[in-house]
């Protein structure tokens, strides 16, 4: 088969796409049912994957919730990003020891061996393509991520089900995935358990040819439209981008930063389970006896005083102006730096906030209050004149 063709498999054929997998060298990683939650894991087979399961997603809630068919992917986002596969929270960068008084430093080794993501959104293969324009363009690329990023292949599922603070339509991002996949799949469910198969690359096509497959008809697209069309018809939230970075700059002064910022407890929740937040800090760690010494690098998050921490303080003291930073820079500033917004509509920063603060609606009360002002202006202007 050739790149773009659509062939579809059953669920047996499924669980061969994945034994070929395995069988061609590729550690699985994929979505698991663990602590009340549905997280990214290794996996051996598709009898690992969390079938009957979706959630309950909102504002500062999460609730796993049975389904009334066996779907493997009928939940929408898991806590976990594949940030974590590809720009680890914490990673040793260096050792140094001092053996009969010479200093030896050794690098860490950074390839994470041959892997295969397994369940990849739409929203999220936007996300990885953000963090590779972040740590691959430009003149100096990031040794770590590029490793690991290098060989991997990915398995994308087009979303059935949005969660309950889901925003990726607004963004234009999902639910349905168009880039950056090896194999795409549409899961469907009624009328027997199948999968319309997309291929994405040679590499994809290679596989597919593995496993015992059909050729796509139009019933078969007919219904893994359906599919998709369902979920961008339950998007929780909506975002409006119209000149959405010009209205962040000019309004840096908004009063709504404020308002925010008394609900907020800078806990940066929302910077950890977002997939494209890059931050990082590095530390260094000594023995006492001053012969072994390790530097590491871990995520940092804008919300912390010490990430804007200069000689004599912090530039950012307030919470008011580190919300106002996270959010500027995801939808504004970020478009400056890297050409693209920052935020993929995922939602997950909604439904990780522990005071269940939503950024669309942030978003919408500093448009519509800005209208409002700009309006009472030039109300006030023509009553002077």
């Amino acid at each position: 088969m050739q790149p773009g063709a659509h062939a579809v498999i059953d669920l047996a054929g499924f669980g061969q796409v994945l034994d070929l997998l395995r069988a061609s060298g590729y550690r699985l990683i994929g979505p698991v049912r663990r602590d009340g939650a549905i997280v990214y894991d290794e996996i051996s087979s598709a009898a690992d994957l969390p079938a009957g399961w979706t959630e309950e997603q909102g504002p500062g809630t999460y609730r796993l919730q049975r389904r009334n068919d066996g779907a493997l992917f009928g939940y929408a986002t898991a806590p976990d990003s594949w940030k974590r596969a590809l720009h680890p929270p914490v990673l040793r960068l260096w050792q140094g020891r001092r053996v009969n008084g010479d200093l030896q430093v050794a690098d860490e080794p950074d390839d994470a061996g041959p892997r295969a993501f397994i369940g990849v959104r739409a929203c999220d293969l936007h996300a990885i393509a953000i963090q590779d324009r972040v740590f691959l363009a430009g003149q100096y690329a990031d040794p770590a991520y590029k490793a690991r990023s290098e060989n991997v292949f990915i398995v994308a599922v087009n979303c059935g089900q949005a969660g309950g603070t889901c925003f990726c339509l607004s963004m234009g991002t999902g639910p349905k995935a168009t880039m950056g996949f090896d194999l795409a799949l549409t899961e469907i469910v009624d009328g027997g358990h199948r999968f319309l198969v997309e291929v994405g690359t040679a590499r994809g096509a290679e596989i597919l040819d593995g496993v015992p497959h059909r050729p796509a008809d139009g019933a078969d697209g007919e219904a893994a439209a359906q599919v998709v069309a369902k979920a961008a018809a339950q998007m929780g939230r909506s975002l409006d981008t119209r000149d959405i970075k010009d209205l962040l700059y000019r309004n840096l002064e908004h009063p709504r930063w404020q308002e925010v910022a008394a609900r907020c407890l800078t806990c940066g929740n929302c910077t950890m389970v977002c997939p494209t937040c890059f931050c990082t800090t590095v530390e260094d760690a000594t023995d006492l006896a001053g012969d072994h010494a390790e530097r590491w690098r871990r995520w940092g998050s804008c919300f912390s005083l010490e990430f804007s921490y200069v000689h004599g303080g912090s530039i950012r003291a307030s919470a008011a102006s580190r919300y106002r930073q996270w959010l500027t820079h995801k939808l504004a500033t970020w478009i400056d730096q890297f050409g693209t917004s920052g935020c993929v509509g995922c939602g997950r920063c909604i439904t990780w906030c522990p005071v269940g603060i939503d950024i669309t609606e942030e978003v919408r009360a500093i448009r519509e209050t800005s209208a409002a002002m700009a309006g009472a202006g030039k109300e006030e202007h023509r009553a002077d004149a």
